[in-house]
């Protein structure tokens, strides 16, 4: 067994393709006798000539092919592994993994993640888009880097990093065939007597919802089927009248183009916030570069949405 230095692997394969022991020295910043001495060193190394002195230059033997393959690939590893380094020092290498409840991954993730990857393409990075109970026991887990959630009280808030983000506004949707969808206005009292399709009891989105039916002295619908799969969903309002509630952002993909899934967002006569949504990191783990560069995207997408929200200034 036998290891061999950097410097002696760059000029073990100057040697090779220049096959002139002074032209190798000169590429690798050295003088002949200390290139001569080097490679003397490294033959005894290895037990054996590397090279034979030719009238035309300097030739691989059999055992230095064999070297001169493993040198040259030990460097291209070598350059690949600085350059990777590198990269995720500037916070385009590496890999981060996030999560997110489902209007700001839809609104804000999803438009970083594609900006990040126009610089860093290999870049690796996981989302996942779970309720906040998920992501916070995740986070608290340090399974993710960072998280946009709400803050639960069954979690120490203290051991997290906490930037405030937005609210969301509840949006409904229904077939584009459905009776109300292309009424100027619609009420919840109208909607009250419908099928709806709702996340389970303790979703922001639900108790948004059910509050605002509080709020004109309603009780929740009767009928109602319980989901917290967005694809469910989708399936179940193709196929009849039901009405579900979810934040804009969804609404809006589901329901324009590209995507335009046959779906229609109903024109509630009042609007529904649902409450705000924060991102969240932990205290004791500092983020990676590549972890830093993504949640500031997300925190400028957030930013611009917000001040396209307001309009332009009034000077």
């Amino acid at each position: 067994m036998f290891a061999l230095k950097p410097a002696q692997l760059r000029l073990i394969a100057e040697i090779a393709g220049h096959g002139q022991l002074q032209t190798a020295a000169s590429a690798v910043a050295m003088t002949q006798p200390a290139a001569s001495r080097m490679l003397a060193e490294i033959e005894r190394t290895v037990g054996a000539p590397l090279f034979l002195r030719q009238p035309k230059g300097m030739e691989p033997t059999e055992i230095g092919a064999v070297v001169v393959r493993r040198a040259r690939a030990m460097l291209r590893e070598m350059r690949s592994l600085g350059a990777e380094v590198q990269a995720m020092r500037e916070g385009f290498g590496g890999s981060v993994r996030i999560g997110a409840v489902t209007g700001p991954a839809v609104g804000y993730i999803v438009p970083a993640i594609r900006q990040l990857k126009r610089d860093a393409p290999e870049a690796s990075i996981t989302v996942d888009v779970l309720p906040s109970r998920d992501l916070l026991r995740q986070l608290s887990a340090g399974e993710l880097d960072f998280a946009l959630a709400r803050v639960l009280p069954e979690f120490d808030s203290r051991q997290f990093d906490i930037h405030p983000m937005r609210d969301e506004k509840m949006a409904l949707i229904a077939r584009a065939g459905h009776p109300m969808a292309r009424a100027p206005v619609v009420t919840l009292t109208e909607l009250a007597d419908y099928e709806w399709i709702m996340q389970e009891r303790g979703a922001p989105i639900r108790e948004a919802a059910l509050e605002a039916f509080g709020a004109i002295g309603l009780s929740e619908p009767r009928n109602i089927v319980n989901s917290p799969s967005l694809l469910f969903m989708i399936a179940y309002l193709a196929k009849g009248d039901a009405v579900a509630a979810m934040s804009e952002e969804v609404a809006l993909l589901l329901t324009q183009p590209p995507v335009s899934a046959g779906l229609a967002v109903l024109n509630l006569q009042r609007e529904v916030r649902v409450s705000p949504y924060f991102m969240l990191s932990l205290r004791r783990r500092p983020l990676l570069p590549l972890a830093t560069r993504l949640r500031d995207l997300v925190i400028a997408q957030s930013e611009a949405a917000g001040q396209s929200a307001r309009g332009p200034a009034v000077p």
